[in-house]
């Protein structure tokens, strides 16, 4: 008789990871950093259990946008105010928070679901090459 196997939370055996974005494409990053977080790249990959690591994500502020995208991308927001749509080109998104180009593509490409908002909580992402999780002994990810 076969047995199904379910994968168990990992709890505190999560490992952690770091990336460095200094001149990798967003899409391509936040693909990486998505399947990370849910687990995929695991042979224990559920599609209903969390089994995913943590990311630290530096040098966000020298990620690569391709095209015209520096100027014509646009990154939108509600302030839950009538009329408080508000929007803001990439340029200026990376001037004033670099880390949140790299969390919005993150967003986008993990499920919209509870989970997908535990694996988002597990992404750390810093605009210069310092960040304080070195206690943690992460290991280097390269794409």
């Amino acid at each position: 008789m076969m047995k199904t196997f379910v994968p168990k939370d990992p709890g505190t055996d999560r490992q952690w990871f770091v990336i460095d974005a200094d001149g990798l494409p967003v899409g391509r990053l936040g693909v990486k950093i998505a399947n990370v977080l849910r687990g995929k790249e695991k042979p224990t990959f559920s599609h209903h259990v969390d089994t995913g690591d943590f990311v630290v994500v530096v040098n966000a502020e020298k990620v690569k946008l391709s095209g015209n995208k520096e100027e014509q991308k646009k990154y939108i927001r509600y302030t839950g105010y009538r009329g408080g749509q508000r929007e803001v080109t990439a340029d200026v998104m990376r001037e004033r928070h670099p880390d949140r180009i790299v969390k919005a593509a993150v967003k986008g490409m993990l499920p919209k679901n509870n989970l997908s908002r535990q694996m988002f909580r597990r992404l750390k992402v810093y605009a210069g090459t310092v960040h304080p999780h070195e206690a943690q002994k992460p290991s280097t990810l390269t794409l």
